[in-house]
């Protein structure tokens, strides 16, 4: 499988699912007992035909045969029933249909209808098509996402988390739920590979920063310590921010390309043309803190042709005349607003970076000033502070850090690689109850 199949939903192939009438029946639950086949949605009036014709004695099994049945489309001696399944599934389901007579014809799929969207199970790593999947259904022509959203969502995470203890704690964690020991953790043990790579993130910068439980000074200070160069942090969670959006609008572009070709990609503003305002921002920084007038002026023309671009490209969508013209200026300035303000919103990495060490020094302070006293019962309440502390630190940084990530991955990120919602695909079966199969 080369490395653009690799990233893209599974290939869907439109077909008309034949057989003679006679075996209509059998077709049905031949399809239902293969599972890869989406049928079409039953139309309203043969629903309602139906459901007004339905007798006590059908199941609900029975009405969903009736319902298909309805729908086939008789062609002489034969029916056909449309829908999609998987391009690799073809000759695996013709083989099935044949012994009813059966076969399962390719068509063209048709204009302006979007094929579902069947992502590929990527090992281990498909935990982090959850991340995507609670935001959208990646559309059919849109690149799937989920590993590089899934690592750099863990990377943000440990930004926020750093902590060679507490990372530990999480892949102590991630261990048990794989384990499938305790029976309410089952559902999660899909999510274990999430789980892990969120603590290793939070050892590697724990590791840099010098913390494991806090400033105790098991680990030495690789980096920085939050607390005493905010400075830096700051900066360098706006850079990473900036790397992420570079990425993001990277993909935007080939999503874009992908959905209506170079002339969407270019007029989009989560296509080219977001992408040069974006670069026009970042010009001007580097031109502001390299002292450069070259890349000044390299920002205007960037910044020039992206507002160009973008504007056109909504005046296009709002329909243009007079309103348009208001609606297009109105939007392309908020496109202007929103940019500068997702670059900045990188800076909550290193704010809850900075929080989660706050704490995690004022439980230890707290802890040696209580330690120092010398006396049975200061020691005691010294260890009670270090470890109700400590577990007070994790919950809350862990679930605060958890959603400060996912916020950025969803409104910073997610909103420009995306611009439209796909559909699942979802294969059809007939519902679990008995029913007689009859020629």
């Amino acid at each position: 499988m080369s490395w653009r199949d690799a990233v893209r939903p599974v290939r869907m192939q439109r077909i008309a699912l034949v057989a003679p009438g006679a075996h209509e029946r059998e077709l049905l639950a031949r399809l239902s007992s293969a599972g890869v086949v989406e049928l079409d949605p039953v139309r309203s009036d043969i629903e309602l035909a139906v459901a007004a014709d339905r007798q006590p004695d059908w199941s609900d099994r029975e009405l969903e045969v009736r319902r298909r049945t309805a729908q086939a489309t008789p062609h002489g001696p034969v029916v056909a029933l449309l829908g999609w399944t998987p391009a690799s599934a073809l000759s695996e389901l013709t083989e099935a249909l044949t012994p009813v007579g059966g076969t399962a014809v390719p068509l063209p799929p048709p204009p302006g209808v979007q094929p579902p969207t069947l992502l590929r199970q990527h090992g281990r790593g498909r935990s982090f098509e959850l991340l995507v999947q609670t935001y959208t259904t990646v559309p059919y022509a849109d690149v799937d996402p989920a590993l590089v959203a899934g690592l750099a969502y863990v990377a943000m995470f440990g930004m926020m988390f750093g902590d060679v203890g507490h990372g530990m704690l999480l892949l102590l964690g991630a261990v048990i739920v794989r384990s499938g020991r305790l029976a309410r953790l089952a559902k999660l043990r899909p999510a274990w590979p999430f789980l892990a790579g969120a603590g290793a993130a939070s050892v590697v910068f724990g590791v840099l920063y010098g913390e494991m439980f806090g400033p105790t000074g098991l680990v030495p200070v690789v980096w920085l310590s939050p607390v005493d160069d905010v400075t830096t942090l700051l900066l360098t969670a706006i850079g990473v921010g900036a790397v992420l959006l570079a990425g993001a609008y990277a993909l935007g572009i080939v999503n874009r390309y992908r959905e209506g070709g170079w002339a969407f990609a270019l007029y989009a503003r989560t296509g080219i043309a977001g992408a040069l305002l974006f670069l026009a921002l970042g010009a001007v920084a580097g031109g502001a803190y390299f002292g450069s007038g070259w890349l000044l002026i390299g920002a205007v023309l960037l910044g020039i042709a992206g507002l160009v671009l973008t504007f056109l490209g909504l005046l296009a969508g709002s329909g243009g005349g007079g309103a348009g013209v208001l609606q297009a200026s109105v939007e392309l300035f908020d496109v202007v607003v929103r940019l500068g303000s997702n670059v900045v919103s990188f800076a909550r990495l290193a704010a809850f970076g900075l929080t989660h060490a706050a704490l995690g020094a004022i439980v230890w302070a707290g802890t040696v000033a209580l330690w120092n006293s010398g006396s049975v019962p200061g020691r005691l309440g010294a260890g009670l502070v270090l470890i109700a502390g400590t577990g007070i630190a994790f919950a809350l940084e862990a679930l605060v850090a958890g959603i400060q990530a996912l916020r950025l991955e969803y409104y910073e990120l997610f909103s420009r690689v995306f611009a439209t919602d796909g559909r699942p695909f979802r294969p059809w079966r007939l519902p679990a109850d008995d029913l007689e199969v009859t020629s």
